[in-house]
């Protein structure tokens, strides 16, 4: 029997949240049922040589730009002019797979998904055309995923999200189990022995909200010296945080880590999990750092519903200001650590039982609409 054919559609393969996530599930899927292959729009992911080895292909598109939409429906025609024969197609980049849908729709292909990640959207150059395109793409899909709630209830609208299938963003627990004989390792190996520690684990952008975290962290240092902050990503706002670390006289106690392999390891060593991010979907991040045990401390831009282990959770108004942060993060030093793993597979959030429900529901979708 052929295998059922999937095309995920991304704008990069790099260490985002949706990326991750679908790692999560690519590496736990039966390879010989399922070919899953990439259409993505940028060039040189992270994860893109892994792909490869395990099979996969990969396909590129120019950025979907407002003002060169010409070249970019013709690209995505003659995408289709040579690949037409996938049975499923799920857009992972929202709204901006509206050309995909509607170009997949027009060659009968028979499964069109998009995948709701985000609670809101970014305010951008894009924003007006988004706003646009999230209302049209509605007519050419014929599946709503999403990771939670509110993020399908912005895709989607209400009507329409409450057909949507949850696939939670979840992970290998195993390997976020927390672990004090992995913590003491990496902490040596980071000279972090002495300190409290902070960690941050995302895109450099306006969303994430570094630049309140480091005015933030900023307040921190001025009331208590023995504090570090581990900032892990990459982003276009990449230069204007180091600029502001320097301004703000952090550089011996901030680090700037990149894209790393190790995020687990990471996680072990550090003492707070920092995260203010002006709106989130339902954080891989988050339930990673949470799966760790650790003192988490989240804006009220983190939708409740992603708060797996509560106790650990400390939210905090955004109207608040940096210096009301540090007060309280200073005052959480005493945190007991302990494992919650237990917890996290009972919310359903290990990677290998969903691995099997998006199996059985990738099959049941084949089914319905192969007939």
């Amino acid at each position: 029997m052929k295998p059922i054919k999937i095309l995920q559609i991304f704008t990069v393969l790099n260490k985002g949240g949706a990326e991750t996530n679908l790692m999560n599930y690519y590496r736990n899927m039966d390879k010989n049922e399922f070919q899953i292959d990439f259409l993505v729009h940028r060039e040189n992911g992270f994860f893109e040589q892994e792909i490869l080895n395990l099979g996969s292909k990969i396909y590129r598109l120019p950025p979907i730009l407002p003002w060169k939409l010409k070249e970019y429906k013709r690209a995505v025609k003659n995408f289709f002019d040579q690949h037409s024969d996938y049975d499923i197609i799920h857009g992972q980049c929202s709204e901006l797979g509206v050309f995909i849908y509607e170009e997949a729709k027009r060659r009968n292909i028979p499964v069109i998904i998009a995948h709701a990640h985000n609670a809101k959207m970014d305010r951008d150059k894009k924003l007006a055309f988004r706003i646009l395109w999230k209302k049209r793409m509605r007519k050419y899909i014929n599946q709503y995923f999403t990771c939670g709630k509110e993020a399908a209830e912005n895709l989607f609208g209400k009507k329409l999200a409450s057909e949507s299938f949850q696939m939670n963003n979840a992970i290998e627990v195993e390997n976020f189990k927390f672990n004090p004989s992995i913590r003491d390792t990496k902490r040596k190996e980071l000279g972090a022995d002495d300190f409290y520690n902070i960690i941050n684990i995302g895109r450099f952008n306006s969303q994430k909200n570094q630049l309140f975290l480091l005015d933030v962290f900023a307040e921190i240092l001025k009331n208590h010296k023995g504090f570090q902050l581990f900032l892990i990503g990459q982003g276009e706002l990449e230069n204007k945080l180091k600029e502001k670390v320097k301004k703000l006289n952090l550089e011996k106690n901030v680090q700037f880590l990149g894209l790393r392999n190790d995020v687990p390891e990471l996680l072990q060593a550090m003492d707070y999990f920092l995260f203010p991010s002006l709106h989130e979907g339902f954080s891989v991040a988050f339930v990673e750092a949470q799966t760790t045990g650790i003192q988490c401390i989240i804006s009220d831009g983190v939708p409740d519903e992603s708060i797996l282990v509560k106790e650990n959770v400390e939210v905090i108004s955004l109207k608040k200001n940096p210096k009301y942060w540090a007060h309280k993060i200073i005052a959480m030093r005493d945190f007991e650590r302990k494992d919650v793993s237990k917890t996290i597979k009972e919310k359903g959030y290990d990677i290998k039982e969903n691995a099997k429900k998006l199996e059985e529901k990738y099959r049941e979708l084949f089914t319905l609409y192969s007939l």
